[in-house]
């Protein structure tokens, strides 16, 4: 790196997770071995979503493709850590060899989604340190953290409730003397946070003459993303369970099998217009031979707070007076259990769908930090600490 040692941008949250309205904090450090000319060291920081992808046509022979985007910009500030601001003029100043750390503090926006890494869309919150140079190239720094936007069970319509979904198949044509295949299932609420597992009932009759491969259960994401003109909608499977085959005339039962939802992105990502999100959970049962499967689909919330019902089940707390919890928990990413509730809070886990490579369009071969990114979301280990008990009467 010739005169430059070390470039380097350090948070005081090591995990780099942040609520919206927090201060982001942290200090920047240069070390030089030797006096380097430069117009300044400045730091950015970025917020904002982008949604992108191409679709190709064919018209009258020929073949055409089609870039569809949108993008959203939540904060772009820049501050001076030495030096000129972007655009100033005057001399250049020159910084002695030598060790230098530069803290500094911003306030992130109320209201910002939560982080998101999709399949052609990302919402993402970075910090970029430059040392501009002239007449040379810049060296420049990146280090990406992830926000959470607290979603509150609590607060959510619904997310207390039972929910039940029945369907049936018939496999043969009207003349074939074959019977349906039928589900019912059901799940206890539509409210979890990552950690829990949701227990499956279901019953499931094969009235029909062909054998079913097998029964699962699947909960998956469905995002939207909508660019200015178009939108579409992607589907990503994040886990399953199953059971074996069902045989002609047979019936299958499942009495409370448990799905574990790991780390993940809380429901809607409110605060965003260009990326929505839902999650689902299905019952499938899967027929061997040609024919399609039978499909159970019910909504599920994913939130980041859990229910103080789910709370009283754990044996942790009676139900929470005074503020909301989404308000307790402002404290702080790595802040305890709030105050009148004997829980353990969250930890913060790496997104179950993995890292991503953050390097942009404007990143350069110079840019340094590390580009492997993967955002953290809040994740209860209740399975390991605690067991639930039977509802309160």
């Amino acid at each position: 790196m010739g005169k430059l040692n070390l470039f380097a941008i350090t948070l005081n949250n090591p995990q780099g997770v942040y609520y919206p309205g927090q201060f982001l904090e942290g200090h920047v450090t240069v070390d030089l071995k030797e006096g380097m000319k430069m117009r300044g060291i400045r730091l950015h920081f970025f917020g904002g979503a982008t949604v992108k992808w191409s679709e190709t046509y064919t018209v009258s022979g020929t073949t055409y493709t089609k870039i569809y985007s949108a993008n959203e910009t939540y904060f772009n500030h820049e501050v001076v850590l030495f030096g000129k601001a972007s655009g100033q003029g005057g001399d250049n100043p020159t910084l002695s060899a030598g060790s230098y750390t530069y803290p500094f503090r911003y306030q992130l926006p109320k209201g910002l989604p939560s982080s998101f890494e999709g399949s052609v869309g990302r919402i993402r919150y970075w910090l970029n340190g430059t040392i501009d140079k002239p007449w040379k190239f810049d060296h420049t720094t990146k280090r990406a953290f992830t926000v959470v936007n607290l979603l509150d069970l609590n607060t959510e319509p619904g997310a207390k409730e039972g929910l039940q979904g029945a369907n049936e198949k018939n496999l043969c044509c009207l003349c074939c003397k074959s019977g349906p295949i039928s589900c019912k299932f059901e799940i206890d609420r539509r409210g979890y946070v990552p950690g829990e597992s949701i227990p499956i009932k279901a019953e499931i009759i094969n009235h029909s003459n062909r054998r079913m491969k097998r029964s699962y259960a699947e909960l998956y994401m469905v995002v939207n993303y909508h660019a200015t003109t178009k939108s579409i909608t992607n589907n990503k499977k994040i886990g399953e369970i199953s059971h074996g085959e069902i045989l002609p005339g047979d019936s299958d039962t499942w009495n409370g099998d448990l799905l574990p939802i790991p780390p993940l992105p809380p429901s809607k990502l409110q605060g965003c217009r260009i990326i929505a999100m839902e999650y689902y959970v299905k019952l499938c049962v899967n027929p061997a031979g040609p024919a399609f499967q039978l499909e159970v689909p019910l909504r599920l919330i994913i939130g980041s707070i859990p229910l103080q019902s789910t709370l009283q089940q754990y044996g942790f707390a009676p139900p929470l007076q005074g503020p909301s919890q989404s308000q307790l928990y402002q404290g702080g990413a790595q802040a305890s259990a709030p105050p009148g509730i004997s829980m353990p809070p969250p930890s913060f886990s790496e997104s179950a769908f993995g890292t991503v490579n953050i390097k942009d369009d404007d990143d350069t071969e110079h840019t340094k930090g590390d580009m492997n990114y993967a955002p953290m979301y809040a994740y209860y280990n209740w399975g390991q600490t605690a067991q639930p008990s039977d509802p309160p009467q």
